[in-house]
């Protein structure tokens, strides 16, 4: 069985945004931007799971995109999470690391992806 890089780091990454989550709520008394990223920051890894049973080419690059949206936003909240004070240079560091990580990785998948759909339909 093939390793999928993605879709570990994107479970992982689900896993540890979950924890984050919670000690927003339990720890820091924030329950709004906290949602946010616990819906933007689990949904990546979700989108990733749908690709893998993609019905096409179009459908797994839809899927991705929203993927890579997802982690987009993501970054976005962590980063509105920080500017707030409630994470820490400490806190957000390695989490925001892996969140680019992450689009980086989808990026490269999509782009990818579409060329090959390209030289597929030129070749046609």
């Amino acid at each position: 069985m093939k390793n999928n890089i993605v879709k570990d780091k994107s479970f992982d990454f689900a896993i540890r945004i979950v924890k984050l989550y919670q000690y927003l709520c339990i720890e820091k008394k924030e329950f709004t931007l906290s949602k946010q990223l616990l819906r933007s920051g689990t949904s990546i890894g979700a989108m990733i799971r749908e690709a893998e049973h993609a019905e096409s080419k179009n459908d797994f690059i839809h899927k991705f995109a929203i993927a890579q949206k997802e982690a987009n936003e993501t970054i976005y909240w962590l980063e509105l999470l920080k500017a707030t004070e409630y994470l820490s240079e400490k806190e957000f560091g390695n989490i925001h690391d892996d969140a680019i990580t992450i689009l980086k990785l989808t990026t490269s998948i999509l782009k990818t992806t579409k060329n090959q759909v390209i030289a597929k339909q030129v070749l046609s």
